[in-house]
């Protein structure tokens, strides 16, 4: 049995209270990391489920999402399969994240490569062409779905996800 109540202890918070993953993303529809990580039971039910295999065991034995194993695809059944009320309504947005193209991207170094947009189904990441260089990666947050799927298919990992939040926080 679970002491809920220690759970506290060994999870480390931002200045926000939030849970800092260490090994991935929160899971698409999770609530607030402090509901999410009181009511999570780690039974892993959601780690089975997953269709593409991308849920893991992150963090403190809390499940994660690793982009790195590929994209989510919005099955939902990590939040149907959750036993506890730890999931928001999957009418609703399932996270707040976006893509990030570092400057590790192979285009910025003038080497061609699409393979991003290539796997980009809402066609998020377009490259524009210019004189004297190869395309160049834009990415349009408002179509980024945050699927990850640019992430596992990017050979230099030069794609990381963002909250939407910090980064509208942080130009203010």
């Amino acid at each position: 049995m679970v002491d809920l109540s220690k759970r506290k202890l060994f999870t480390r918070r931002t200045s926000k209270s939030q849970l800092v993953y260490e090994t991935g993303q929160r899971l698409p529809w999770a609530k607030a990391d402090s509901e999410f990580i009181d009511g999570c039971t780690q039974c892993g039910k959601c780690i089975d489920a997953c269709e593409t295999k991308i849920i893991v065991k992150g963090s403190g034995g809390y499940p994660s999402v690793d982009f790195e194993k590929g994209e989510c695809t919005f099955c939902k059944q990590c939040s149907y399969v959750c036993p506890e009320p730890i999931f928001n309504a999957t009418n609703e947005a399932p996270w707040q994240i976006t893509a990030k193209i570092e400057d590790t991207c192979l285009a910025f170094k003038n080497v061609e490569c699409r393979t991003c947009s290539d796997e980009c189904e809402p066609i998020a990441i377009q490259f524009s062409f210019g004189v004297g260089h190869v395309p160049q990666p834009k990415l349009d947050s408002q179509l980024c779905t945050g699927c990850g799927a640019c992430i596992s298919a990017c050979p230099v990992s030069a794609i990381s996800m963002t909250d939407c939040n910090e980064d509208s926080n942080a130009s203010q």
